[in-house]
């Protein structure tokens, strides 16, 4: 039954929003940000963990975020859904990553990527056509590559490091 209530508000959120511009967040340290002041320009959505096998991937995210910063915005999406590997408050995540990783790129604020609590926005990610693949992310550091229009383009698993010309090479 709850899958079922999932897959109406993903089908009412894609109507409603009509692409990812039509999705507001909270940044890490609280702040709402309307996705559409992105037009123009590439996103690239991660859901990232600070105590996983794939973390050191921020040091990339970093790397593509300043290498890239005309053609794409990049932001991480701290999650918990997979080993507890985000178990910290924002200002932890905020800490770690400026501490560890020298991140400069936009965090939102620890969100829910899966399940019943799943954020509206990785709702409707998971379920928009792409070139790639649907379904639920199934863990830490799956990227997802928004047109400058504000639709899913590719998907990524999260083994594709992100200065990869796999991933590069699609910006």
């Amino acid at each position: 039954m709850k899958s079922l209530v999932l897959l109406l508000v993903a089908a009412m959120l894609v109507k409603e929003a009509g692409n990812v511009h039509g999705f507001t967040i909270t940044s890490i340290d609280g702040k709402e940000i309307k996705l559409s002041q992105f037009k123009g320009k590439k996103l690239l959505i991660v859901n990232t963990a600070s105590e996983c096998g794939y973390t050191k991937q921020y040091s990339g995210l970093q790397e593509l975020s300043e290498k890239y910063a005309d053609k794409v915005v990049v932001i991480g999406f701290p999650a918990n859904n997979f080993g507890g590997q985000e178990p910290g408050s924002n200002e932890d995540i905020q800490g770690f990553c400026e501490k560890n990783f020298g991140v400069t790129f936009l965090l939102a604020e620890k969100s829910s990527v899966t399940g019943d609590d799943i954020l509206p926005l990785f709702a409707y990610l998971t379920k928009a056509d792409n070139n790639d693949f649907k379904g639920e992310i199934k863990w830490n550091f799956e990227k997802f590559l928004i047109d400058e229009q504000g639709n899913l383009i590719h998907r990524f698993r999260s083994k594709v490091e992100p200065m990869s010309p796999e991933l590069t090479s699609k910006l």
